[in-house]
């Protein structure tokens, strides 16, 4: 353990303490950053303004360990924070997720100023180690080796009022030669299905009219409980929940991707027609070498058959670029892949080495220049495409689910944003009566571009909401309370396209 000189005198317990969490990484580092602020808060913390950069009493960074450059971001902030953490007796800097499960012996002798370093399956100690280490004025490193506690059975302070996260299942039992989130997160533990539905009711309950299914393999669910079926049952459970109006899941993976699912989506009303299905890259011998149990003819059959069953589906993917061994040939079926597929949006990534995986120590590693070429011409094509199918929207009439925060320019343009059925975000004409986030409009599209649309004519219809009364409830709630979870990347509310890291395959 680090020396009490190390770090800030111990003070008496303030009546309230303040917290401020940094998130990075994939969608399921912002859940468990959800579940993180419900422990402090239930604990009796309060969070800090967003403004507060770094003054609230504790700092908790909750981290991602896929980035080549990822512990240098770590200790960049963490020694910002030290001269502050110097003059403010008391302050606490806790660090959590795949970096801390990562690098546990090592962050505390680098940043001996951290109190608390917890890891990716025991987040419900933080509250505990923080006192510990308060009380003891050491440092206290405690990381577990398998999962407690299924993340959702702790408290939780959720980001958005009218829609949310909700975990089915926790780690990867793939083997992917560029991925180290197995090794960090831990073969695959589902959720008992009676579970996940009693959570999903009682977010309805409380307004919550859209859900998203998480898990880093979502869609091989049932595989810890013995049951090959288990998704497209629960999808087909989540279609019989009144008042849930959008159902979504992130990320499937290929190889797991079954006809019953495909059924299940088109046959259940309230599963939006949006897949996000990783391809990473159009080789064959790529994807062996990445150890993805699939090939191009498979990945193309299942878009197929996913189209013949849902025409307006939006499908997006994530490729890597430059791979060890990508060959100009075996890029080109990347591209192919791309063309054929028709790709709403692609998350396109440069091949970087992340330390701990195969790949970073396979022979054939690509030059920069090359990657950077490739890269190129792969984001040229895939916005032609984006654009050409946002095209095919104009003059389609939407319903839009209205979001919070989603239009950067809404202010200066007069308009609000929404998300159509799809996922695509559409900025549409303000109306003149009151429209909340999580209320539903009809427009039509009027204009395309390759990231979204415009509907610039009068909304056809507004239809408030329970999750519209939501949000409203929370934010005068809010109103005179301190605000401002810091999360990063990605934003929660009602989901983005997908972010740039999914949570199936952490590529970013």
């Amino acid at each position: 353990m680090t020396s009490s000189s190390d770090r800030s005198p111990a003070v008496d317990v303030l009546s309230t303490r303040t917290y401020e969490i940094r998130t990075y990484g994939c969608q399921m580092n912002v859940h468990d950053s959800e579940r993180l602020a419900g422990l402090l808060e239930d604990a009796g913390y309060v969070r800090a303004p967003e403004s507060s950069d770094g003054d609230a009493d504790v700092v908790v960074f909750n981290t991602c360990a896929v980035r080549e450059n990822a512990d240098n971001k770590l200790y960049g902030n963490l020694g910002h924070l030290a001269p502050r953490k110097a003059s403010r007796p008391g302050m606490q800097i806790a660090v959590g997720g795949c970096l801390a499960q990562k690098d546990r012996d090592t962050i505390v002798k680098r940043a001996p100023w951290v109190d608390v370093v917890f890891g990716t399956h025991n987040i419900g100690k933080l509250p505990v180690l923080l006192e510990r280490a308060r009380v003891q004025e050491e440092a206290q490193v405690e990381i577990a080796e398998s999962l407690e506690a299924f993340p959702s059975t702790l408290p939780t302070r959720r980001e958005s009022a009218y829609a949310a996260w909700v975990s089915i299942s926790v780690g990867c039992n793939n083997t992917c030669t560029f991925c180290i989130v197995p090794a960090l997160r831990g073969k695959e533990k589902d959720r008992r299905p009676g579970d996940i539905l009693a959570e999903i009711e009682a977010l309805v309950a409380e307004g919550v009219s859209e859900v998203t299914l998480l898990g880093q393999n979502v869609n091989a669910y049932g595989s810890d409980i013995g049951d090959r079926e288990a998704f497209s049952k629960l999808l087909r459970a989540c279609g019989k929940i009144d008042g849930l109006e959008r159902v979504r899941f992130t990320s499937p993976h290929p190889r797991d991707f079954t006809d019953d699912v495909i059924a299940a989506m088109a046959e259940t009303p309230n599963v939006m027609p949006q897949l996000h299905m990783p391809l990473q890259s159009g080789s064959d011998p790529v994807l062996k070498a990445m150890r993805r149990s699939y090939r191009q003819e498979r990945f193309l059959g299942i878009i197929e058959k996913v189209r013949a069953a849902i025409p307006h589906a939006a499908i997006s993917t994530d490729i890597i670029v430059g791979f060890p061994g990508e060959t100009e040939e075996d890029f080109q079926q990347t591209l192919h892949v791309v063309r054929e597929a028709r790709f709403a949006q692609a998350f396109t990534f440069q091949y970087s080495k992340r330390p701990g995986t195969p790949a970073a120590e396979m022979d054939g590693q690509i030059p920069k220049k090359v990657v950077q070429e490739r890269y190129e011409r792969l984001v040229a094509l895939q916005e032609e495409i984006s654009w050409e199918e946002n095209k095919k929207q104009v003059g389609r009439t939407l319903e839009l689910m209205v979001a919070e925060g989603e239009g950067r320019k809404d202010d200066t343009t007069h308009r609000l944003s929404g998300r159509a059925p799809d996922n695509r975000l559409v900025h549409f004409t303000k109306p003149d009566q009151e429209v909340r986030p999580g209320d539903v409009v009809t427009v039509e599209v009027t204009y395309a571009a390759p990231h979204h649309l415009l509907a610039e004519g009068p909304v056809l219809g507004v239809r408030r909401t329970r999750a519209g009364d939501a949000w409203e409830k929370r934010t005068a709630e809010k109103a005179s309370k301190p605000a401002g979870v810091l999360l990063g990347l990605p934003k929660v509310g009602v989901p983005e396209p997908l972010p740039a890291v999914t949570g199936g395959c952490a590529v970013d």
